[in-house]
């Protein structure tokens, strides 16, 4: 990549506002319990648009789940009628395949927002439990026009039917997916949790407009010897909100990425931490000073 990306340049004496699309777990830190309070600390407005509720998040045993899809066109009509206005809009984990269509009427009605995908819908080659390939399909369908895409690798062979083969991708492997996704219609794109057993986990960054998969910059990070429920959403959110702290996109992921591996040393010391989520609380610090 000759040049590095900036989505959103930074007017110190504004807040941007932005929705963020995503269910709201009582339990387990995930979706708007991360997006909620990251962005906040990274300086933005954050008006949560929730598209499922849930007791605690899918990993736990016991959880129950009810899709907000009917009530989501009320809500938006009264944002419309308040003349709410919106620099970003964020979405991630979605409670049924109709609510892409709402994401698609935000988009119309807020042309000028950014439009950040996290495209939740599984991991380690596995649809969460509440997916279908129906919503699957339908999420796939928020990809073109995304200024900014953040899938794992199950999530990339989701939207774009090449095979999952774990995390342990060749160059070229990685190329293929990248690529794959910027001729889908994406603008950027942030490839999630390489790992190839060196102790570290690499991102991909790459930009449509700077060279695609042939110029993309590879981010690496530490790994840590165990795994978090969460982490994926606090890693998007984290993007986000170095974005619009005004950072470029590559700065960004890297940034995201240290963020989320500072809070896993938290987060195992806490009871019950493999399933709980990821305690980034001691991190926020991290993200405020991105806009001090």
């Amino acid at each position: 990549m000759t040049d590095d990306v900036q989505l959103y340049h930074r007017d110190a004496h504004y807040i941007p506002r932005v929705a963020a699309v995503h269910d709201m777990c009582g339990y387990g830190k995930c979706s708007l319990t991360a997006a909620i309070p990251i962005l906040s600390a990274a300086g933005c407005d954050v008006c949560p648009v929730p598209t499922a509720l849930f007791s605690a998040h899918t990993k736990f045993e016991h959880y129950t789940f009810h899709d907000t899809t009917e009530m989501l066109p009320g809500y938006l009509d009264a944002w419309a009628q308040e003349g709410v206005e919106l620099n970003g809009i964020y979405s991630g984990f979605l409670g049924s395949a109709e609510q892409v269509g709402i994401i698609q009427r935000m988009y119309e009605e807020y042309p000028k927002a950014l439009r950040l995908v996290d495209p939740v819908m599984g991991d380690g080659g596995a649809m969460y439990p509440t997916y279908t390939d129906e919503l699957c399909k339908a999420t796939a369908r928020l990809v073109d026009g995304a200024d900014l895409l953040m899938p794992n690798l199950t999530e990339v062979s989701l939207l774009t039917g090449l095979p999952y083969e774990g995390q342990d991708l060749s160059e070229s492997q990685i190329d293929d997916r990248i690529q794959a996704l910027l001729d889908m219609g994406a603008r950027n794109v942030v490839l999630k949790g390489i790992d190839r057993g060196d102790g570290f986990l690499r991102n991909y960054v790459a930009c449509a407009s700077q060279g695609g998969a042939d110029q993309r910059i590879e981010l690496k990070h530490e790994k840590l010897p165990y795994m978090i429920h969460g982490t994926g959403d606090a890693f998007a959110s984290a993007v986000c909100g170095a974005v619009f702290a005004g950072r470029s996109l590559a700065d960004a992921a890297q940034i995201a990425g240290e963020f989320v591996r500072s809070a896993m040393q938290h987060t195992q010391v806490q009871p019950n931490f493999e399933v709980r989520g990821v305690s980034f609380e001691l991190d926020l610090n991290q993200m405020t000073s991105l806009v001090q």
